[in-house]
Protein backbone atom coordinates (compact mmCIF):
# COMPACT_ATOMS: atom_id res chain seq x y z
CA UNK A 1 0.00 0.00 0.00
CA UNK A 2 1.46 3.48 -0.85
CA UNK A 3 1.52 6.39 1.11
CA UNK A 4 -1.85 8.25 2.05
CA UNK A 5 -2.33 11.47 0.26
CA UNK A 6 -3.85 13.44 3.26
CA UNK A 7 -3.34 17.01 1.10
CA UNK A 8 -4.98 15.16 -1.78
CA UNK A 9 -7.92 14.53 0.15
CA UNK A 10 -8.24 18.09 1.85
CA UNK A 11 -7.80 19.67 -1.42
CA UNK A 12 -10.78 17.92 -2.43
CA UNK A 13 -12.35 18.66 0.35
CA UNK A 14 -11.60 22.40 0.30
CA UNK A 15 -13.16 22.97 -3.12
CA UNK A 16 -16.34 21.38 -1.84
CA UNK A 17 -16.33 17.90 -3.26
CA UNK A 18 -17.29 14.67 -1.37
CA UNK A 19 -15.70 11.52 -2.63
CA UNK A 20 -18.85 10.54 -4.63
CA UNK A 21 -19.10 14.02 -5.87
CA UNK A 22 -15.72 14.41 -6.95
CA UNK A 23 -15.79 10.84 -9.25
CA UNK A 24 -19.13 12.03 -10.89
CA UNK A 25 -17.30 15.15 -11.68
CA UNK A 26 -14.65 13.12 -13.30
CA UNK A 27 -16.87 10.26 -14.43
CA UNK A 28 -14.68 7.90 -12.61
CA UNK A 29 -16.08 5.09 -9.68
CA UNK A 30 -15.97 6.46 -6.04
CA UNK A 31 -14.04 3.37 -5.15
CA UNK A 32 -11.11 5.22 -7.64
CA UNK A 33 -10.76 7.96 -6.02
CA UNK A 34 -10.59 6.46 -2.99
CA UNK A 35 -7.81 4.43 -4.08
CA UNK A 36 -6.08 7.84 -5.35
CA UNK A 37 -6.34 9.80 -1.98
CA UNK A 38 -4.69 6.05 -0.13
CA UNK A 39 -1.54 5.50 -2.46
CA UNK A 40 -2.98 2.70 -4.15
CA UNK A 41 -2.58 3.84 -8.01
CA UNK A 42 -2.03 6.82 -9.99
CA UNK A 43 -4.53 9.20 -11.94
CA UNK A 44 -4.10 8.77 -15.85
CA UNK A 45 -1.90 10.69 -17.25
CA UNK A 46 -4.87 11.74 -19.78
CA UNK A 47 -6.88 12.59 -16.76
CA UNK A 48 -4.73 14.82 -14.92
CA UNK A 49 -5.03 17.95 -16.64
CA UNK A 50 -9.40 17.55 -16.17
CA UNK A 51 -8.45 16.63 -12.42
CA UNK A 52 -5.62 19.70 -11.76
CA UNK A 53 -8.70 21.82 -13.16
CA UNK A 54 -11.18 20.81 -10.65
CA UNK A 55 -9.23 21.12 -7.90
CA UNK A 56 -7.91 24.47 -9.35
CA UNK A 57 -4.51 23.88 -9.45
CA UNK A 58 -1.66 23.51 -11.84
CA UNK A 59 -0.68 20.36 -13.01
CA UNK A 60 2.38 20.59 -11.27
CA UNK A 61 0.83 21.34 -7.80
CA UNK A 62 -1.20 18.46 -8.98
CA UNK A 63 2.19 16.34 -9.15
CA UNK A 64 2.74 17.79 -5.33
CA UNK A 65 -0.02 16.37 -3.89
CA UNK A 66 0.04 12.87 -5.71
CA UNK A 67 3.80 12.95 -4.68
CA UNK A 68 2.85 13.29 -0.90
CA UNK A 69 5.75 11.29 1.06
CA UNK A 70 4.55 12.02 4.72
CA UNK A 71 0.80 11.51 5.53
CA UNK A 72 1.14 15.03 7.85
CA UNK A 73 1.67 16.87 5.03
CA UNK A 74 5.31 18.68 4.10
CA UNK A 75 8.40 15.94 4.47
CA UNK A 76 10.04 16.71 7.12
CA UNK A 77 13.79 15.91 6.78
CA UNK A 78 16.30 14.98 9.20
CA UNK A 79 17.76 17.69 11.45
CA UNK A 80 13.67 19.15 11.85
CA UNK A 81 12.50 15.41 12.34
CA UNK A 82 15.04 14.46 14.77
CA UNK A 83 14.18 17.63 17.48
CA UNK A 84 10.56 16.46 16.89
CA UNK A 85 11.41 12.79 18.30
CA UNK A 86 13.69 14.11 20.92
CA UNK A 87 12.63 18.02 21.81
CA UNK A 88 15.59 18.81 24.27
CA UNK A 89 17.87 17.98 21.53
CA UNK A 90 16.73 21.13 19.04
CA UNK A 91 19.45 22.92 17.68
CA UNK A 92 20.21 25.71 14.76
CA UNK A 93 20.00 22.98 12.64
CA UNK A 94 16.55 22.19 13.28
CA UNK A 95 15.11 25.98 13.49
CA UNK A 96 16.77 26.72 10.11
CA UNK A 97 14.77 23.45 9.02
CA UNK A 98 11.43 24.55 10.30
CA UNK A 99 12.11 27.74 9.29
CA UNK A 100 12.71 26.91 5.47
CA UNK A 101 9.50 25.16 5.50
CA UNK A 102 7.82 28.38 6.56
CA UNK A 103 9.44 30.67 3.57
CA UNK A 104 8.38 27.61 1.35
CA UNK A 105 5.06 27.95 1.85
CA UNK A 106 5.18 31.93 2.34
CA UNK A 107 6.67 31.75 -1.32
CA UNK A 108 3.48 30.02 -2.61
CA UNK A 109 1.04 32.25 -1.28
CA UNK A 110 0.14 34.39 -4.37
CA UNK A 111 0.35 31.36 -6.76
CA UNK A 112 -1.88 28.84 -5.18
CA UNK A 113 -5.22 29.08 -3.40
CA UNK A 114 -4.96 29.34 0.38
CA UNK A 115 -6.79 26.41 1.47
CA UNK A 116 -3.71 24.79 0.30
CA UNK A 117 -1.67 26.25 2.38
CA UNK A 118 -3.33 25.97 5.59
CA UNK A 119 -3.33 22.72 6.82
CA UNK A 120 1.04 22.81 6.67
CA UNK A 121 0.94 26.57 8.13
CA UNK A 122 -0.70 25.47 11.10
CA UNK A 123 1.57 22.60 11.48
CA UNK A 124 4.85 24.28 11.21
CA UNK A 125 2.87 27.46 13.65
CA UNK A 126 2.51 24.18 16.23
CA UNK A 127 5.99 22.55 15.64
CA UNK A 128 7.58 26.00 16.30
CA UNK A 129 5.57 26.42 19.72
CA UNK A 130 6.57 22.69 20.83
CA UNK A 131 10.25 22.68 19.69
CA UNK A 132 10.64 26.62 22.12
CA UNK A 133 9.17 24.87 25.06
CA UNK A 134 11.96 22.36 25.44
CA UNK A 135 15.07 24.68 23.49
CA UNK A 136 17.84 24.57 25.97
CA UNK A 137 19.70 27.57 24.55
CA UNK A 138 18.73 31.28 24.47
CA UNK A 139 19.80 31.18 21.17
CA UNK A 140 18.20 28.54 19.59
CA UNK A 141 14.92 30.14 21.69
CA UNK A 142 15.21 33.11 20.21
CA UNK A 143 15.69 31.72 16.61
CA UNK A 144 11.95 29.68 17.28
CA UNK A 145 10.54 32.99 18.14
CA UNK A 146 11.45 34.79 14.83
CA UNK A 147 10.26 31.94 13.31
CA UNK A 148 6.61 32.19 15.12
CA UNK A 149 6.13 35.43 14.27
CA UNK A 150 6.88 34.26 10.43
CA UNK A 151 4.11 31.38 10.74
CA UNK A 152 2.04 33.46 12.55
CA UNK A 153 2.06 36.41 10.11
CA UNK A 154 1.32 34.10 7.41
CA UNK A 155 -1.60 32.29 9.18
CA UNK A 156 -3.25 35.16 9.59
CA UNK A 157 -2.59 36.37 5.86
CA UNK A 158 -3.81 32.53 4.79
CA UNK A 159 -7.09 32.61 6.85
CA UNK A 160 -8.19 35.83 5.77
CA UNK A 161 -7.71 35.03 1.98
CA UNK A 162 -9.27 32.00 2.57
CA UNK A 163 -12.63 33.11 4.25
CA UNK A 164 -12.72 35.35 1.33
CA UNK A 165 -11.90 38.11 3.36
CA UNK A 166 -14.59 37.71 5.70
CA UNK A 167 -12.70 36.58 8.94
CA UNK A 168 -11.02 39.09 10.45
CA UNK A 169 -10.75 38.18 13.91
CA UNK A 170 -9.22 34.88 13.63
CA UNK A 171 -6.53 36.71 10.86
CA UNK A 172 -5.91 39.69 13.29
CA UNK A 173 -5.49 37.04 16.29
CA UNK A 174 -2.49 35.79 14.18
CA UNK A 175 -1.10 39.07 13.48
CA UNK A 176 -1.62 40.37 16.99
CA UNK A 177 0.67 37.34 18.09
CA UNK A 178 3.27 37.85 15.73
CA UNK A 179 3.17 41.60 16.72
CA UNK A 180 3.61 40.88 20.41
CA UNK A 181 6.65 38.46 19.72
CA UNK A 182 8.29 40.72 17.32
CA UNK A 183 8.23 43.54 19.82
CA UNK A 184 10.17 40.70 22.65
CA UNK A 185 12.65 40.22 20.09
CA UNK A 186 12.97 44.11 19.14
CA UNK A 187 12.46 43.35 15.47
CA UNK A 188 11.13 46.42 13.85
CA UNK A 189 10.30 44.94 10.31
CA UNK A 190 8.58 41.66 11.54
CA UNK A 191 6.28 44.03 13.69
CA UNK A 192 5.61 46.19 10.73
CA UNK A 193 5.34 43.69 8.37
CA UNK A 194 2.17 42.05 10.68
CA UNK A 195 1.02 45.84 11.58
CA UNK A 196 0.95 46.42 7.57
CA UNK A 197 -1.21 42.82 7.33
CA UNK A 198 -3.80 44.11 9.64
CA UNK A 199 -4.13 47.13 7.68
CA UNK A 200 -4.91 45.62 4.82
CA UNK A 201 -7.96 43.83 6.75
CA UNK A 202 -9.21 47.25 8.37
CA UNK A 203 -8.76 48.17 4.41
CA UNK A 204 -9.87 45.62 2.35
CA UNK A 205 -12.11 43.59 4.79
CA UNK A 206 -16.39 43.28 4.31
CA UNK A 207 -16.52 45.90 6.90
CA UNK A 208 -14.21 48.70 5.42
CA UNK A 209 -12.43 50.72 7.63
CA UNK A 210 -10.65 53.19 6.35
CA UNK A 211 -9.33 55.53 9.58
CA UNK A 212 -8.34 51.89 11.21
CA UNK A 213 -6.63 50.77 8.00
CA UNK A 214 -4.93 54.42 8.01
CA UNK A 215 -3.55 54.41 11.54
CA UNK A 216 -1.91 50.63 10.58
CA UNK A 217 -0.16 51.61 7.97
CA UNK A 218 0.92 54.82 9.12
CA UNK A 219 2.55 52.55 12.18
CA UNK A 220 3.77 50.12 10.10
CA UNK A 221 5.65 53.01 8.14
CA UNK A 222 6.69 54.98 11.32
CA UNK A 223 8.24 51.08 12.54
CA UNK A 224 10.24 50.34 9.83
CA UNK A 225 11.44 53.68 8.53
CA UNK A 226 14.90 53.27 9.82
CA UNK A 227 14.81 49.59 8.84
CA UNK A 228 13.14 49.00 5.77
CA UNK A 229 12.64 51.12 2.64
CA UNK A 230 10.63 48.83 1.11
CA UNK A 231 8.23 48.22 4.51
CA UNK A 232 8.12 51.76 4.98
CA UNK A 233 7.15 52.34 1.42
CA UNK A 234 4.46 49.87 1.51
CA UNK A 235 2.97 51.11 4.74
CA UNK A 236 2.74 54.65 3.13
CA UNK A 237 1.36 53.26 -0.08
CA UNK A 238 -1.39 51.75 1.56
CA UNK A 239 -1.63 55.00 3.48
CA UNK A 240 -2.04 56.87 0.13
CA UNK A 241 -5.37 54.09 -0.37
CA UNK A 242 -6.86 54.93 3.06
CA UNK A 243 -6.47 58.20 1.93
CA UNK A 244 -7.60 57.81 -1.53
CA UNK A 245 -10.85 55.84 0.30
CA UNK A 246 -11.31 58.66 2.91
CA UNK A 247 -12.00 61.41 -0.06
CA UNK A 248 -8.25 62.81 0.70
CA UNK A 249 -6.96 63.80 -2.47
CA UNK A 250 -4.26 66.12 -1.98
CA UNK A 251 -2.91 64.01 1.20
CA UNK A 252 -3.15 60.42 -1.13
CA UNK A 253 -1.30 61.85 -4.11
CA UNK A 254 1.68 63.32 -1.32
CA UNK A 255 1.58 59.57 -0.18
CA UNK A 256 2.09 58.34 -3.81
CA UNK A 257 5.03 60.52 -3.81
CA UNK A 258 6.40 59.19 0.05
CA UNK A 259 6.28 55.86 -1.43
CA UNK A 260 8.27 56.43 -4.51
CA UNK A 261 10.95 57.89 -2.56
CA UNK A 262 11.33 55.04 -0.14
CA UNK A 263 11.30 52.90 -3.51
CA UNK A 264 13.64 54.75 -5.28
CA UNK A 265 16.11 54.05 -2.16
CA UNK A 266 15.78 50.50 -2.10
CA UNK A 267 19.32 48.56 -1.69
CA UNK A 268 19.39 44.72 -2.71
CA UNK A 269 20.34 44.33 1.36
CA UNK A 270 17.09 45.60 2.47
CA UNK A 271 15.27 42.81 4.96
CA UNK A 272 12.06 42.45 2.99
CA UNK A 273 12.89 42.86 -0.52
CA UNK A 274 11.48 39.83 -1.47
CA UNK A 275 8.35 41.53 -0.98
CA UNK A 276 9.05 44.43 -3.02
CA UNK A 277 7.51 44.45 -6.66
CA UNK A 278 8.17 47.36 -9.28
CA UNK A 279 4.48 46.83 -10.19
CA UNK A 280 2.88 47.91 -6.70
CA UNK A 281 3.32 51.82 -7.01
CA UNK A 282 1.08 51.21 -10.24
CA UNK A 283 -1.18 48.76 -8.56
CA UNK A 284 -1.85 51.36 -5.68
CA UNK A 285 -2.08 54.11 -7.71
CA UNK A 286 -4.84 53.13 -9.95
CA UNK A 287 -6.88 52.12 -7.22
CA UNK A 288 -6.47 55.32 -5.32
CA UNK A 289 -8.00 57.13 -8.32
CA UNK A 290 -10.42 54.76 -8.74
CA UNK A 291 -11.52 55.34 -5.47
CA UNK A 292 -11.06 59.12 -6.27
CA UNK A 293 -13.76 58.79 -9.02
CA UNK A 294 -10.97 59.39 -11.50
CA UNK A 295 -11.35 56.68 -13.72
CA UNK A 296 -9.70 58.34 -16.72
CA UNK A 297 -6.73 59.07 -14.80
CA UNK A 298 -6.52 55.66 -13.52
CA UNK A 299 -6.66 53.52 -16.71
CA UNK A 300 -3.59 54.34 -18.39
CA UNK A 301 -1.59 53.20 -14.94
CA UNK A 302 -3.65 50.03 -14.33
CA UNK A 303 -3.19 49.04 -18.30
CA UNK A 304 0.71 49.90 -17.67
CA UNK A 305 0.95 47.77 -14.41
CA UNK A 306 -1.13 45.12 -16.06
CA UNK A 307 1.04 44.92 -18.84
CA UNK A 308 4.15 44.60 -16.81
CA UNK A 309 1.95 42.05 -14.16
CA UNK A 310 2.09 38.73 -16.24
CA UNK A 311 3.33 36.31 -13.52
CA UNK A 312 -0.76 34.72 -12.59
CA UNK A 313 -0.90 35.91 -9.08
CA UNK A 314 -3.36 36.92 -6.70
CA UNK A 315 -1.89 40.82 -7.48
CA UNK A 316 -2.40 40.62 -10.88
CA UNK A 317 -6.27 39.79 -10.69
CA UNK A 318 -6.77 42.77 -8.51
CA UNK A 319 -5.52 44.59 -11.13
CA UNK A 320 -7.50 43.22 -14.17
CA UNK A 321 -10.53 43.70 -11.83
CA UNK A 322 -9.55 47.28 -11.10
CA UNK A 323 -9.22 47.74 -14.74
CA UNK A 324 -12.02 46.63 -15.93
CA UNK A 325 -13.91 49.13 -13.36
CA UNK A 326 -11.73 52.16 -14.68
CA UNK A 327 -13.11 50.83 -18.28
CA UNK A 328 -16.44 50.35 -17.00
CA UNK A 329 -16.89 53.75 -15.89
CA UNK A 330 -15.93 55.15 -18.78
CA UNK A 331 -18.97 53.01 -20.55
CA UNK A 332 -16.07 51.03 -22.77
CA UNK A 333 -17.77 48.13 -21.70
CA UNK A 334 -16.35 45.46 -24.17
CA UNK A 335 -12.64 46.51 -22.98
CA UNK A 336 -14.23 45.69 -19.64
CA UNK A 337 -15.40 42.35 -20.51
CA UNK A 338 -11.84 41.49 -21.79
CA UNK A 339 -9.65 42.30 -18.62
CA UNK A 340 -12.60 40.60 -16.52
CA UNK A 341 -12.08 36.92 -18.46
CA UNK A 342 -8.68 38.08 -17.99
CA UNK A 343 -8.96 38.41 -13.78
CA UNK A 344 -11.15 35.10 -14.16
CA UNK A 345 -8.29 32.84 -15.34
CA UNK A 346 -6.55 34.11 -12.78
CA UNK A 347 -8.97 33.60 -10.11
CA UNK A 348 -9.84 30.35 -11.02
CA UNK A 349 -6.52 29.19 -10.51
CA UNK A 350 -5.58 31.58 -7.29
CA UNK A 351 -8.64 31.61 -5.62
CA UNK A 352 -7.32 34.79 -3.75
CA UNK A 353 -10.22 36.49 -2.12
CA UNK A 354 -9.04 39.63 -2.62
CA UNK A 355 -9.71 39.00 -6.51
CA UNK A 356 -12.55 37.43 -6.30
CA UNK A 357 -14.00 40.24 -4.67
CA UNK A 358 -12.94 43.43 -6.82
CA UNK A 359 -14.41 40.72 -9.83
CA UNK A 360 -17.26 39.92 -9.01
CA UNK A 361 -17.99 43.89 -7.84
CA UNK A 362 -17.21 45.13 -11.52
CA UNK A 363 -20.02 42.34 -12.59
CA UNK A 364 -22.23 44.25 -10.51
CA UNK A 365 -20.91 47.31 -12.05
CA UNK A 366 -21.85 45.77 -15.90
CA UNK A 367 -25.81 45.21 -14.32
CA UNK A 368 -27.21 48.14 -17.38
CA UNK A 369 -25.45 45.95 -20.08
CA UNK A 370 -26.86 42.44 -18.96
CA UNK A 371 -28.29 42.41 -22.12
CA UNK A 372 -25.06 42.98 -24.34
CA UNK A 373 -23.54 39.55 -25.30
CA UNK A 374 -19.78 40.03 -24.25
CA UNK A 375 -21.37 40.84 -20.64
CA UNK A 376 -23.46 37.69 -20.53
CA UNK A 377 -20.24 35.62 -21.03
CA UNK A 378 -18.37 37.22 -18.27
CA UNK A 379 -21.86 36.36 -16.13
CA UNK A 380 -21.52 33.02 -17.34
CA UNK A 381 -17.85 32.38 -15.91
CA UNK A 382 -18.61 34.11 -12.79
CA UNK A 383 -21.64 31.89 -12.19
CA UNK A 384 -19.61 28.67 -12.53
CA UNK A 385 -17.19 30.32 -10.63
CA UNK A 386 -19.51 30.77 -8.06
CA UNK A 387 -20.78 26.93 -8.21
CA UNK A 388 -17.52 25.79 -7.81
CA UNK A 389 -15.94 27.81 -4.85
Amino acid sequence: MGVRRKRFAQRRRAVGFSQERFAERLRVDRSTVARWEAGENEPLPWLRPELARVLRVSVDELDELLTESEEDGMPVDGPLRYALDHPAGVDLHAAASLRERVQKLDQRYDKVASTTLLADTGQCLGQVSFLRAHAATNRVRRELYAIEVEAATLMGQLLWDASQRRDHSTACMYFNQAIAVARQLHDADAEGLALLRMSFVALYGEKKDPRTGLDLALRAAQVTDRTSHVLAGLGVLHAAEAYAMIGQRQDCERSLADAETHFEQISMTDAAMDLFSPTQHGRLAGSCYLFLEDAKRAQPILESTAKRLQDQSKSQAIVLGNLAVAYIRQQKIEEAAAALHKAIDVVETTRGGGGMNVVFGAAQSLRPWRNVAEVQEVCDRLLGLMVSA
